[in-house]
């Protein structure tokens, strides 16, 4: 039988990792190993880290909620998770925040689409999902699990800030100036126009949450989305 605490453990083993190997030894890695032997380092350690928390999360036991969840909290959290689902798949075209392998990165003129709403829709996106699913299943093991891809998602996009900060002086600190780290905030400071979605986003990021939220029934044993409701 496993236990919360062995969920605890390896929550923080799978997060400390990334954010340890994509920030703090990441450069002095890669100067001692290659590019590549440390790509190599890093998915292993990314695929064990994880494995070791889905086989912790399936054997731990399942407490009682913390809460009440009623239609009234699936219906926000059901909204909410489309607007995940289109920062997710907005975030696939031209995000400057990708990988660039040394080369000189691409930035849009300006801040549309979900990058208006925040220069880490994809990050943010992994955040949203975890406070989702902390609010509709609020049992322990759950909210161990959301939480850690909660911080991984912030703590890690304020990392990669710092980081692109040095690599790029030239380019991303007019990007930040273009957009905003919290969602929305940008926009309200009149920095950038909310607006300019492309069908990639909408359209994939509906396809996405219908998907996603369907496959709950299947995997879990529970609907989900809007599937609660049909």
């Amino acid at each position: 039988m496993g236990s919360i605490d062995a969920v605890a453990a390896a929550a923080a083993a799978f997060v400390g990792s990334h954010l340890v190997l994509s920030h703090l030894l990441r450069r002095r890695l890669v100067d001692a190993i290659g590019e590549a032997p440390f790509q190599g380092v890093y998915s292993v350690v990314a695929l064990l880290t994880f494995a070791w928390l889905v086989v912790a999360y399936r054997k731990a036991p399942l407490t009682a909620p913390l809460w009440p969840v009623g239609d009234g909290l699936w219906a926000v959290v059901t909204v909410v998770m489309l607007i995940a689902s289109i920062l997710l798949m907005g975030s696939f075209i031209r995000n400057p925040a990708f990988p660039t392998g040394g080369r000189p990165g691409s930035f849009p003129d300006a801040a549309r689409g979900v990058y208006a709403v925040t220069r880490h829709p994809m990050m943010w996106s992994f955040a949203l999902w975890g406070l989702c699913h902390v609010v509709v299943f609020p049992v322990a093991k759950n909210i161990v699990v959301a939480v850690a891809i909660v911080v991984l998602a912030l703590v890690g996009s304020a990392l990669q800030d710092r980081k692109k900060q040095r690599l790029q002086p030239d380019l991303w600190p007019a990007w930040e100036a273009k957009t905003s780290y919290l969602p929305f905030a940008a926009i309200a400071a009149g920095r950038a126009r909310l607006g300019g979605f492309g069908l990639h986003a909408l359209l994939g990021g509906l396809v996405v949450w219908l998907a996603a939220s369907w496959a709950h029934l299947p995997l879990s044993g529970w609907p989900a989305g809007i599937w609660r409701w049909l």
